[in-house]
């Protein structure tokens, strides 16, 4: 397998921070462009993102901008083109996988293996590690499970950058210290552990907590005037 290429920064170059709720709108602005291509749509407008997205025009435009120009005025954006851009900008590009090693294969590990869109096209699972005697050896699609000590080896061979960690809590900063470690060097993990994790400032954690989220439906069900709108409402 080749070496990974260097993802380049935004169009514009500068260091300025782009906020999560934008990078996370591009996520679904590349959902909406690839559904749309799809479809046979060649021409879509800001409006027609910001309906499907549930925001405003006016923040379709804004996120867009801190990546550069896109489009023409009065004619909107080429489906085809934007969707390309949008997938540079977020590293998304087949040619150049991410490649993804999952550490814990419970119940919620083997779901993610298993999951389709995780096998192809902008990731690739390459590597499955536990440390249950009773799952190493066992296979899943493709993959034998790992047993932890082989992480080394097994990050070098497969070029592993991303890991996805779905041990219980306890067991998740021992995880995450052997994925950033000399030996391994991930640049970016998921975690699905309900804890914080402590990583060095050159590695991003992504945490997918589902209780902390039912928490804040709950709120904001009965508390919905509290929830920030100003975004979509400019």
């Amino acid at each position: 397998m080749p070496p990974a290429k260097t993802r380049k920064p935004p169009k514009d170059d500068s260091h300025a921070p782009i906020p999560s709720a934008t990078v996370s709108r591009m996520v679904t602005y590349l959902r909406i462009l690839t559904k749309l291509e799809g479809e046979g749509v060649n021409r879509t407008s800001s409006e027609v993102l910001a309906e499907q997205a549930r925001v405003s025009a006016f923040q379709v435009r804004k996120d867009l901008a801190y990546f550069g120009r896109f489009g023409v005025r009065g004619m909107g954006y080429t489906v085809l083109t934007l969707r390309r851009e949008l997938e540079y900008i977020l590293g998304m590009t087949e040619n150049n996988p991410w490649n993804v090693g999952l550490v814990g294969l419970g119940r919620l590990g083997q779901a993610i293996a298993d999951f389709p869109g995780i096998v192809g096209g902008y990731f690739h699972l390459v590597a499955l590690f536990d440390h249950d005697e009773r799952k190493v050896g066992q296979t899943f699609g493709d993959l034998r499970v790992s047993a932890m000590d082989e992480l080394p080896v097994v990050a070098e061979r497969t070029q592993m950058n991303i890991g996805i960690i779905c041990v219980p809590a306890e067991a998740a900063q021992g995880v995450a210290d052997q994925l950033v470690g000399p030996a391994v060097k991930v640049k970016g993990i998921l975690n699905f552990a309900p804890t914080t994790l402590h990583v060095p400032d050159n590695v991003i954690v992504e945490p997918v907590d589902f209780l902390a989220g039912m928490k804040r439906l709950a709120f904001y069900i009965l508390n919905p005037n509290l929830k920030d709108t100003k975004e979509e409402k400019k």
